[in-house]
């Protein structure tokens, strides 16, 4: 099991640790490639008043504390085109967010690293249009098979979390996550799919008390992986809490997610 979990936005250094040491046990557990995730910078939040995070050269500077204290990979988003080469020297992923899930630039720069490139598939896109995201990564990289055919190669990773349904609404198709596995290997996001994107008015909203159900629907598919942002206290982060999970319900629903693996497997 892929599990990628952390804050939405690096709070602080201290916030960020008490953060990571609640998660290390995943780092330690059999089955589990865990990857430790928090965002240097939010760049699209939905008011010019909200949190965003300390930036390219504060934030990076925090992961990288974080990796070499605590023996972490890490995965962090972009969005700007030069940002991915010095991410890359931090990062073992570099994450496309969904918004920029198209955007070619980004993409390749971000596949001249030597990162993993996670791709969150945009809310506005099916799962097959994302066949055209990844290609550009594979081309970028020379690992487009000659016949045109798109394999599991490692190196590349896409997410599904959810797709716009209404206004201030998302809905997850779990037949997406079958179609995006025949393209590379799929994530899902369980806390950003009970997302309400702007529902509150000046930022977005969620309900996080249906992101077990979702995750649980997820194992029964046959995803390679998880993605979680998670706190101490959701209620008291500064980005996403509607839609965060708790540590201490997160390890619970980690173990349940594994026994469905276990049946899955016979």
């Amino acid at each position: 099991m892929i599990l990628i979990a952390g804050p939405c936005v690096i709070e602080g250094v201290d916030i960020t640790k008490a953060i990571a040491n609640e998660l290390a046990e995943f780092n330690e557990s059999e089955g589990i490639e865990f990857y430790f995730k928090a965002s240097f910078d939010k760049a699209n939040r939905t008011s010019l008043d909200s949190f965003r995070g300390p930036g390219l050269e504060e934030g990076l500077k925090i992961l990288d504390e974080v990796k070499k204290e605590f023996g972490f990979k890490i995965l962090t988003d972009i969005h700007e085109s030069n940002q991915a080469k010095i991410v890359s020297e931090v990062a073992d992923v570099i994450q496309i967010p969904a918004f920029l899930s198209r955007q070619t630039d980004l993409l390749v720069a971000s596949a001249k690293t030597s990162s993993i490139i996670n791709i969150k598939k945009g809310q506005f896109l099916s799962a097959n249009d994302m066949k055209n995201s990844i290609l550009k990564v594979l081309k970028t990289r020379n690992k487009y098979e000659i016949n045109h055919k798109i394999s599991k190669i490692s190196g590349v990773w896409v997410t599904e979390r959810g797709n716009i349904f209404g206004y201030n609404n998302l809905v997850v198709d779990m037949r997406n996550l079958v179609i995006l596995k025949e393209f590379a290997p799929a994530i899902f996001d369980a806390t950003h799919s009970v997302q309400t994107p702007g529902g509150l008015g000046n930022c977005s909203g969620g309900d996080a008390k249906f992101v077990p159900y979702l995750a649980r629907a997820a194992a029964s598919v046959g995803v390679d992986g998880f993605f979680f942002e998670t706190h101490i206290d959701p209620s008291k982060a500064l980005c996403d809490g509607k839609n965060m999970i708790d540590i201490k319900n997160l390890k619970i629903l980690i173990q349940e997610l594994k026994e469905i693996q276990k049946i899955k497997r016979g």
